[in-house]
């Protein structure tokens, strides 16, 4: 992407919980926050604190913003910036011009895209895949990885997909919408079911055998998993054991066409250690074929790259000399295909904030 240096960006996280706005000059994502709640008792009202929160952290960076750049939690026209029917935000129905109210509002231009892609582009930039494929030079390896699959667990389950530094984005701004996968524990649900806030509270409930209202919190289920909080340990364990498996369905049907690096991000992420070995487990399965014989889930093994000796057999890629048919001449060759799955090396606000500079930068400058 066009990477113009000398602007500052106002972003907002825009969540199903709260409002989250920054400003990034520079490629820097400032001190400055404001934090208002998504919650709003109706679309006027929702609209004003969008309006109010962009104006307070345009004040806080001296009204000095060459464009407003920032993300929603789900598809709509973003080519637009027309939003409508959000799950997570059920104020917007039957379209919503919120690029052009905004423009109307600051006159400067508006950039509106999916939470997913952004989270993904910043760590496409700043995150996740260069820290990777730094490891890959460092020890050696002339691979690097340029496709890179993000996923978001939190209120909902967002996906972005960059590929080559280029979000793909379809031809419907509908591109990565994983969260539309078929639920494999459910096939009359999607995956969002599982792997969201509600899905782990779900999952839990079932496994301790109690109602869906007495299910703690994903930070108390996790505790409790770790045993560093008094409950069902057993049941903990399972419910996030089951939320990997079900995330590594979602992670296996996206890598089989797109072949890159996994990124995870979002409030459910921190939860890792209980959920991401059963993932990686789950994605070097095996299938049967009708002979009895057993062949990959995936054409790529899987590592976690939050694992140290994970991450030593990740890097490690046994180089070949082959020869070039009827000739002498030999040319090196990495036999193995690998994927790996790692957390946001940002964090998800921060890397949001950041893929939302870089659209607003590489949009201003083409």
């Amino acid at each position: 992407m066009n990477m113009i240096k000398d602007k500052t960006i106002l972003v907002l996280d825009a969540g199903g919980t709260n409002l989250v706005f920054k400003a990034v000059s520079n490629g820097i994502i400032q001190s400055q926050t404001i934090t208002l709640p998504a919650k709003s008792g109706s679309l006027d009202a929702l609209l004003k604190k969008i309006v109010s929160g962009f104006n307070k952290i345009n004040e806080a960076t001296s009204n000095n913003a060459s464009a407003i750049s920032f993300c929603f939690p789900g598809p709509a026209d973003y080519e637009n910036g027309i939003i409508g029917n959000l799950e997570n935000l059920p104020l917007f129905r039957g379209g919503v011009a919120l690029k052009q109210m905004l423009e109307n509002e600051f006159r400067i231009p508006v950039f509106i895209n999916n939470d997913g892609d952004l989270f993904t582009l910043g760590e496409a930039i700043g995150g996740l895949l260069p820290k990777v494929n730094k490891k890959l030079k460092d020890s050696g390896v002339q691979k690097q990885y340029r496709n890179l699959l993000g996923v978001t667990l939190g209120t909902g389950f967002g996906g972005g997909i960059v590929s080559n530094g280029r979000l793909f984005i379809g031809d419907n701004s509908a591109g990565a919408e994983i969260n539309r996968m078929v639920n494999p524990l459910d096939w009359n649900t999607s995956i969002e079911e599982t792997l969201t806030i509600r899905g782990i509270k779900k999952l839990f409930a079932e496994e301790a055998q109690i109602t869906l209202e007495a299910s703690p919190d994903p930070f108390d289920i996790f505790n409790i998993g770790l045993g560093e909080k008094h409950g069902n340990r057993q049941a903990a364990i399972a419910a996030w054991e089951k939320f990997g498996t079900v995330l590594a369905d979602a992670i296996a049907n996206a890598n089989t066409l797109i072949d890159g690096i996994t990124v995870i991000g979002g409030g459910l992420s921190g939860a890792y250690p209980l959920f991401l070995p059963k993932t990686i487990e789950m994605l070097n399965r095996k299938f049967t074929r009708a002979d009895g014989g057993q062949f990959p889930r995936m054409e790529v093994s899987a590592y976690s790259l939050e694992d140290e000796k994970e991450v030593e057999r990740f890097l490690h890629f046994e180089q070949k000399m082959i020869t070039v048919p009827f000739s002498n001449d030999t040319i090196p060759y990495y036999e193995e295909k690998k994927t790996g799955a790692g957390i946001s090396r940002l964090g998800t606000s921060e890397a949001v904030a950041l893929g939302a500079y870089a659209l607003a930068v590489d949009k201003l400058g083409s």
